[in-house]
């Protein structure tokens, strides 16, 4: 009577490990958090000072006040204000990390599949062109030893 091994915790930890999806994810979390400080830089040097154009460089303080009087900052200040400012700022850093993401990761990555996916089918169809080809060769070589075989006894 063979038991089978019950697979230890470790063995299935290795696997969950070097299952593809799991690298693939940890490579992404990485790069963003690379990114983070990049994006966070193009909105300060960026974004903040054209934004400044109009009204102050810091998003942040932009707000309404919902119920007034609104004054002060910080914990000394009175009313119900709405930080659409700080909002914005982040909206801003989540479009542009997306776009530099899909820019410079997903697109070409695509691509490069695309490419990888289109190469393969064609040499399937080689190869498959290739088998029937074989497999016509043979037929008609089936085919001629049929007639020599029918025409040899006829001559008997």
């Amino acid at each position: 009577m063979s038991e089978k091994k019950k697979p230890s915790v470790l063995d299935g930890f290795k696997a969950f490990l070097t299952r593809g999806n799991v690298v693939d994810l940890a490579v992404a979390v990485v790069i963003g958090a690379a990114f983070t400080n990049i994006v966070n830089s193009v909105v300060k040097g960026v974004i903040n000072p054209l934004v400044g154009a109009f009204g102050t460089k810091n998003l942040d303080s932009y707000s309404s006040c919902l119920k007034s009087p609104c004054t002060g900052a910080g914990d000394t200040a009175t009313g119900i204000r709405i930080l659409w400012g700080s909002v914005l700022g982040s909206a801003l850093s989540f479009v542009i990390t997306a776009a530099v993401v899909y820019f410079l990761m997903v697109l070409p990555m695509s691509k490069y599949l695309a490419r990888q996916a289109a190469r393969q089918k064609a040499k399937e169809g080689t190869q498959e062109m290739m088998e029937v080809t074989e497999l016509e060769v043979l037929k008609e070589i089936r085919d001629a030893l049929v007639a020599q075989r029918g025409s040899g006894h006829s001559e008997n």
